[in-house]
C-alpha cells in the first residue's frame, strides 16, 4: 500500500516526510520500509533519519543539491520496489507490578470509569502492544494498542517527580518512564526493567515496530526482579516474531 506523502522543510536542513495522521501498524510498517530503503543507499549528507507515529524526518548535513532535488530524490525511492533484507522483530515481555503503592492512579481511573481496579490491570495486560517509536526521554517506548476502556487523559497539572519503571495511560496511549522525570500521565503500576542503560552498545533494547506485552508480578516479584536487574544478571524474556 502506497500513499500520497507530503514533503514539507523542517528547520535549516531536514526534511519532515508525513503519511495520514493516524497511529496504525500498516502506516508504521510502511515508514519503517522507506526508512530501510534510505538507510540502505548509505546517502553521506544524511546523517539522521527519525520516525514517530505518522512521520519521518530526514536530517542532513547539509542540502548539498537543494531542497526540491532532495525531495525528487525521496519520492523516487519510495516508489521503488527494490526488495529489502527481511529485519527481526521480537516481543518483549515486560513485568509490572500494579500494587496501589506504584498505582497512584488507579484508584481516581476505577471511580472514573466505574471499572475495579483488577478489571483495568486485566484490560492494560491483555494486548500486545506496538512499538511505533522511542522519544520523550531515552528508552520512552511510544506504544499503540491500549484498550480504549482504558482511554484516560492527560493530567491538567503535571507531577514534578514521576518515578523511575513508573507504568502510566496518557490519553490512548500507555507507556513506561524510564527514569525519574515531570510527567503527566496516569501511574498504574510500575515495572522493575531497566528501559535505558547508556552503558550498553545498544542503550535500549527495543526499537521502532518490534512488540510488546505486560504481565502482572506481586510486590515481592517485583523486588527480586529489581534485584536482579541492578545485579545486571536478569534476562528479559522475549520471542522473535520474524527473521
Amino acid at each position: 500500500m502506497t500513499f500520497s506523502l507530503t514533503y514539507k522543510p523542517f528547520g535549516e536542513r531536514s526534511i519532515l516526510i508525513e503519511w495520514p495522521a493516524k497511529i496504525e501498524t500498516h502506516i508504521l510498517t510502511e515508514i519503517l520500509h522507506f526508512k530501510e530503503k534510505i538507510e540502505s543507499k548509505n546517502i553521506e549528507r544524511i546523517s539522521a533519519l527519525r520516525s514517530a507515529y505518522h512521520s519521518l524526518l530526514v536530517v542532513y548535513d547539509k542540502f548539498e543539491i537543494g531542497f526540491e532535488d532532495e525531495v525528487n530524490l525521496l519520492k523516487k525511492l519510495y516508489a521503488s520496489n527494490e526488495a529489502l533484507p527481511k529485519t527481526t522483530s521480537y516481543l518483549w515481555k515486560i513485568p509490572v507490578c500494579y500494587d496501589i503503592s506504584f498505582g497512584i492512579d488507579l484508584e481516581a481511573i476505577s471511580e472514573e470509569k466505574s471499572i475495579s481496579k483488577e478489571a483495568i490491570v486485566t484490560y492494560h495486560s491483555s494486548p500486545i502492544y506496538t512499538i511505533y517509536f522511542i522519544g520523550f526521554l531515552p528508552g520512552f517506548l511510544y506504544l499503540g494498542g491500549l484498550h480504549e476502556r482504558l482511554f484516560t487523559p492527560r493530567k491538567v497539572t503535571p507531577r514534578l517527580q514521576i518515578k523511575i519503571g513508573a507504568v502510566a495511560i496518557g490519553g490512548n496511549q500507555t507507556g513506561i518512564y524510564p527514569q525519574e522525570s515531570p510527567g503527566g500521565w496516569n501511574v498504574i503500576g510500575n515495572s522493575p526493567i531497566n528501559f535505558f542503560d547508556s552503558s550498553k552498545e545498544q542503550p535500549c533494547f527495543a526499537k521502532a515496530g518490534d512488540r510488546l506485552q505486560f504481565y502482572q508480578v506481586s510486590l515481592k516479584e517485583h523486588q527480586n526482579i529489581k534485584a536482579l536487574v541492578d545485579a545486571k544478571v536478569y534476562q528479559l524474556e522475549s520471542e522473535v516474531l520474524d527473521g
